[in-house]
C-alpha cells in the first residue's frame, strides 16, 4: 500500500500545492480541515480515493490524534493572520502546533514537516511572531527532528498579499501602505511545497528559511504590482503610528460586532510585525541546500493578477489593437 500524509490545514493556500504535490508522489493524502464540505475540491487532485479531506480541528487532540492514525508523515500548515474567536494566534500557532509535534512522536510518524514564518521569535512584541517562536519550540520539544519551514510571503494566485493590495486599487486613487520601507523576499507557494515535499520525503533536516531570488521594499512590490495590472495610482507610505491607529480601529469594529467583521485589512499587531524586515537571514539554509531554484514575481504575477487590470484578459488585446495602423 502507498504511503499516507496527513497535512493540517492541506486545503488553504499553501497546503492544497502539497496536497497536489505529494499526489504526484503516489502517496495517499489526508486533508485535515475545519470545513471539509468546502474542501472537496482537493479530491480532484488525485485518482479516485488518493485524496480526501477529513474533518479536524488542532484545538482537540482527539480530532488531530483521529486524523493523523496510519500517516507516514505529518504536514502542519495551520496559520492565522488575524485572530478571530477561539481561534487565537496562542491557541493555534503555540498550543496546536505543540500539540500535532506531541501525537507525531506518540503514533511513531516518520517525518514531521512545520510551518513557521521568517521573524518567529518567542520575545517578539508581535503575538503573531511570539506565538510562531513558541510553537517552533514546542515543536522540536516534542519532535527533534522536525523539519521547520519558515517562509518570506509567499505569493501565488490565491494569496492574499498581492491579491490583497491589487483590489484595493480598486477603492481610488491612493494606495495607503504601512511600512512602505519594510523589505521582504516574497517566495512563490510552488517553491514553498516543493521545500514540504523534500521533508516528507526525509531529504531535509532542521530549519529552512524560504525566500526568492529578489529581497524589495513594501513600497517596491506595490510598484510592481500596479505595472503588473497597467494601473496608475500615488502609492502613499503612512507611518507606523498612523497604521497603529487604523489597525486599532478596525480590531476594535471586529470586537464591536462579536466577529460578524472579520479583520482582514489591517491589525495592530501586523503594524508591529511591519516594523521588521521580512528577509532571509545571513547563514540560514534556504531554498538552495533543498537544491531549489527559486522563481521571482515578475515571471508569476501576470499569470494571476490580469484580472485586476482595466479591461481585465482583454488589455493585452486592446494594447495590441493601439499600434495597428488603419
Amino acid at each position: 500500500m502507498s504511503k499516507l500524509v496527513t497535512i493540517y490545514g492541506g486545503a488553504g493556500f499553501v497546503g492544497r500545492y502539497i496536497a497536489q504535490c505529494m499526489a504526484k508522489e503516489g502517496w495517499r493524502v489526508r486533508v485535515a480541515t475545519r470545513r471539509p464540505n468546502e474542501a472537496m475540491f482537493v479530491n480532484q487532485y488525485g485518482t479516485v480515493g488518493q485524496v480526501e479531506a477529513v474533518l479536524c480541528n488542532i484545538r482537540d487532540e482527539n480530532s488531530v490524534r483521529s486524523v493523523m492514525k496510519g500517516a507516514d508523515a505529518v504536514v502542519n500548515c495551520v496559520g492565522l493572520l488575524n485572530e478571530v474567536g477561539a481561534n487565537t494566534f496562542e491557541a493555534v500557532q503555540h498550543d496546536g502546533a505543540g500539540r500535532i509535534a506531541q501525537i507525531s512522536a506518540e503514533e511513531k510518524v516518520a517525518q514531521l514537516v512545520h510551518f513557521s514564518a521568517i521573524g518567529a521569535d518567542p520575545d517578539s512584541d508581535s503575538d503573531y511572531a511570539r506565538t510562531k517562536g513558541l510553537g517552533e519550540a514546542d515543536v522540536l520539544a516534542g519532535f527533534p527532528t522536525a523539519v521547520i519551514l519558515r517562509p518570506s510571503v509567499i505569493f501565488g494566485a490565491e494569496d492574499q498579499f498581492f491579491n490583497k493590495f491589487a483590489k484595493m486599487t480598486r477603492f481610488g486613487p491612493v494606495l495607503a501602505l504601512v511600512g512602505g520601507h519594510t523589505k521582504f523576499q516574497p517566495v512563490s507557494v510552488d517553491d514553498v511545497a516543493l521545500a514540504a515535499v523534500q521533508g516528507i520525503l526525509g531529504h531535509a533536516t532542521g530549519t529552512y528559511e524560504l525566500g526568492g531570488p529578489d529581497v524589495k521594499t513594501l513600497h517596491e512590490l506595490a510598484d510592481e504590482m500596479l505595472a503588473t495590472i497597467g494601473r496608475r495610482r500615488l502609492v502613499l507610505n503612512l507611518p507606523f503610528w498612523v497604521g497603529s491607529i487604523i489597525g486599532g480601529a478596525f480590531d476594535f469594529a471586529q470586537m464591536a460586532t462579536l466577529g460578524l467583521f472579520s479583520n482582514g485589512i489591517l491589525t495592530r499587531d501586523q503594524v508591529r510585525n511591519l516594523r521588521n524586515d521580512n528577509m532571509v537571514s545571513e547563514g540560514a539554509q534556504t531554498l538552495a541546500d533543498l537544491k531549489i531554484v527559486p522563481v521571482a514575481t515578475a515571471s508569476v504575477l501576470p499569470e494571476y493578477l490580469w484580472c485586476y487590470r482595466p479591461s481585465g484578459q482583454y488589455s493585452s488585446i486592446k494594447d495590441s489593437a493601439k499600434n495597428l495602423k488603419v
